[in-house]
């Protein structure tokens, strides 16, 4: 069967990475979370005490940088020089860092470059902010997926609670809202929606719905390639 690339874009905490692994999983597809490319770089520099403001000082610690996604039934595991930091990346301090992070050109340009190279057979799901503008223009599917901020907030919200990590929700709001800001209004590959992709709101509706949904999407663009 014919195979695609699908890219699904959207702010902070919408749900793009759970209902990425549910669309990868179904279609049989591989998924590459670019977001965590990014913030395997935000913790390496935070490790490093490089300072997350100053681009070059970051894009040469990218070059010597070994960032892995390995594939697993569990979902991608994060690899920083042979060391495992898939639960680390998730930290408070490397959320509040990554968009600083991402911001850089020179970063930018360099993890654009990783992410081509993985979805170059096809048969990808990538999630981001630029994915469909930028990383895969020509992505076959492109999907715009938006959440209230308060339903953003209280995603991120459980998923820390469940998960034994210290959570505030209104600091978790104010922090999604400054990220929206810092995305949406950065030069280099800022946050928008792609003019051919179709906008989902994941508000009221569960990530599986989400997920059929796209699959839906999906298996109609292979039938017209």
């Amino acid at each position: 069967m014919k195979k695609i690339n699908i890219a699904i874009d959207g702010p902070a905490g919408a749900g793009k990475s759970t209902v990425a692994k549910k669309v990868a999983s179904a279609l049989g597809y591989i998924y590459i979370d670019t977001g965590a490319m990014y913030r395997a770089l935000a913790w390496k520099a935070l490790h490093s005490n490089v300072d997350i403001q100053d681009g070059k000082a970051l894009s040469s610690l990218l070059e010597s940088t070994n960032v892995e996604l390995v594939y697993s039934i569990e979902g991608n595991r994060i690899f920083v020089d042979n060391q495992e930091v898939t639960d680390d990346i998730r930290s408070s301090e490397v959320t509040a860092s990554v968009s600083a992070v991402s911001a850089h050109a020179g970063v930018r340009e360099q993890m654009v470059k990783k992410q081509q190279n993985l979805a170059s057979n096809k048969g990808s799901v990538l999630d981001g902010r630029d994915i469909g503008t930028t990383v895969l223009p020509h992505a076959e599917l492109k999907i715009f997926l938006t959440a209230s901020v308060e339903e953003r907030a209280k995603r991120r919200h459980y998923e820390n609670v469940e998960k034994g990590r210290s959570s505030d929700l209104q600091m978790i709001m104010e922090d999604i809202q400054l990220r929206d800001s810092k995305d949406s209004s950065r030069k280099i590959s800022p946050l928008v929606k792609a003019a051919d992709a179709v906008e989902i709101d994941s508000t009221s509706n569960s990530a599986e719905d989400v997920a059929e949904r796209i699959c839906t999407l999906a298996e109609e663009r292979i039938r017209m390639k």
